[in-house]
Order: structure tokens, then sequence, then C-alpha cells
């Protein structure tokens, strides 16, 4: 029989998680849950934020790998250049987990798993409710697009999978495309320059996240024009401020993404530490929130 001193005896999990940054909402509510899960899952974590920027990241993981975490996790801030330092983790057998982005690598038996959202299908998902939308209307419809963070994940694949859907309507032009960088303030200055540039000749806007598509928002009613009516605005995320902008009937769609990994990851942790099979991808389930649903919904609302 074990001595009751032995239970305590077993060593506590350690996990190192490297974040992207705190750019929105989504992020912020992303953090949250991984510390509030690893702490209920009794996992020390060490978390190091990013701020946006990869080569934090790598030293992050380097740091993780000299204090012999069991398992390293992170959110890659763009998809590419993580080769040689995943080969350094495998080398120290440290398991990688990558949740919610990710990465481009010629040996796939560099991480585990990838826990996450479709991305494609949230831009498929945006582009869908556009051409429902749109259904009855005759003459060219035009969209500015405010992008995520250059050569990001979510960026890539939401532009990839709204594409994939409008353009088998000739009816749809994106007219202007340019990153905000998933942040309100960015998003505002850009969709500034696209009504400069475009004026009232603007039918839609597709923003990949609600972040910039608030931030365009005040922009849009700078201008002197009616967001929601005036411009149709899609985004994607589905987090409490765009319930409070579908609310107030500014905001038309959002199409969620959950931030809420963090017990997700945590399971994932142990069965990957007790040897347990993971799925190499683990995709999250999500629903899409359109205006009229708004008001009913946004009670549920856990970010």
């Amino acid at each position: 029989m074990l001595s009751p001193s032995s239970a305590f005896a077993q060593k506590k999990i350690v996990l190192g998680f490297s974040q992207v940054g705190a750019e929105s909402e989504w992020r912020t509510a992303n953090t949250e849950s991984i510390k509030s899960a690893a702490a209920q899952a009794g996992i020390e974590l060490k978390f190091s934020d990013a701020q946006q920027k990869q080569e934090n990241q790598i030293k992050a993981i380097r740091s993780f790998i000299a204090q012999k975490v069991d398992v390293i996790a992170f959110s890659p801030v763009v998809e590419t250049g993580w080769e040689t330092v995943l080969r350094e983790a495998k080398a120290a057998k440290i398991p990688v987990v990558l949740t919610d982005r990710a990465v481009k690598v010629k040996d796939d038996s560099l991480y585990v798993t990838f826990m996450g959202s479709d991305f494609v299908e949230e831009g498929r998902k945006a582009g869908r409710w556009l051409t429902d939308k749109m259904k009855g209307k005759t003459g060219e419809v035009r969209i500015v697009e405010l992008q995520g963070t250059v050569g990001s994940a979510p960026a890539i694949d939401r532009k990839k999978g709204f594409e994939e859907i409008i353009q088998a309507d000739p009816r749809f032009k994106v007219v202007r495309s340019q990153t905000g960088d998933f942040t309100r303030a960015k998003g505002k200055e850009v969709m500034e320059a696209f009504l400069k540039a475009e004026g009232r000749k603007i039918d839609v806007l597709y923003a990949h996240n609600d972040d910039m598509a608030i931030g365009a928002i005040q922009a849009i009613e700078e201008a002197g024009m009616k967001p929601g009516i005036d411009i149709i605005i899609i985004s994607i995320d589905a987090v409490k401020g765009a319930f409070e902008a579908m609310k107030a009937g500014k905001l038309n769609v959002s199409v969620e993404c959950s931030p809420l990994l963090g017990p997700q990851l945590m399971s994932a942790v142990k069965d990957i530490l007790a040897g347990k099979p993971v799925a190499k991808r683990i995709v999250t389930e999500e629903g899409i929130f359109p205006m009229e649903t708004a008001a009913a919904e946004a009670p549920k609302r856990k970010y």
C-alpha cells in the first residue's frame, strides 16, 4: 500500500505556455481560461506573454526547455519559422501542444497535437451568411476586408474560407483588403483609410475579428454613416463586445471562435504524460450569431 506521503511525492506537472499577447478581448479570455484550468487541474503553469513577437516566443520556449518543464504549449504568432526551436524541444524529449493556431513544419512529429478552431470553416460561415443575405440583391457587392496579423494562421485561413464561398458569385468583389493586426485601434485606422478611398461605395465589411470590427464601427460613425445599415458588417470571434454591438444594431453577424481552450489543454497534457493516445487535431465546436439572436444569446456568453 502507498504511504500517505508518497501521494505528495508525486511530482506536480509543470506546463510552460507561451501566449501571443493580449491583442483582443478574445485573447484575454483565452489566457484566463488557461490560467484557471491549470489551477483547477493542479498543474503548475509557467506563463509567458510574447507581445505579438515571434522572437519572444522562441526565447520563451527555449527558457521552458532549459527549465525542463513536462510539456510546452503555445499559440504561435505566425505559421512559419518554428523548425529549429521545436527540434530542440524534441531533442529534450518535451512534448509540444499547439493551441488555437497551427504551424507549418516539414516534420509534424515536432508537435503532439493542435487544438483549436477550424479557421477556414469560420471564413466559409462568414461567406455563406453573406451570400444568403444578398440573395435578392442585384448589382455588384463591394467588400472591404480587415485581415488579421500578416502570416498568422487565422488571417490566412479566414481569408481563404471566405473567398472560397464568394468567388462562386461574380457580384461579390473584395475591393480593399489590409491587415488591422487584430486590434481595435488598427481596425479603426485602416477603416478610415478605406472610407477615404471608397467613400460610400462600400457595401460590406468583413473583419477577421470582432475587435477590428468594433474599431471600424467607430470610423464608420465618425464618417457620418450607419454601421450595420449603410455598411453590412461581418466579423469573427463572438466576444461580449460583439454582442453589445449587435444589440445596438451596429454589427450584423459574428461567427463564433471559442477561446475557452483551457480545460481541453489540461486534459491533453495529462493524457500525453500518461502515455494515452491523443488526436493530432482537436477541433473546437462553434456556432454563428446573427444580430437577431444577440439579445437572447448575450446573457449566456462567458467571454
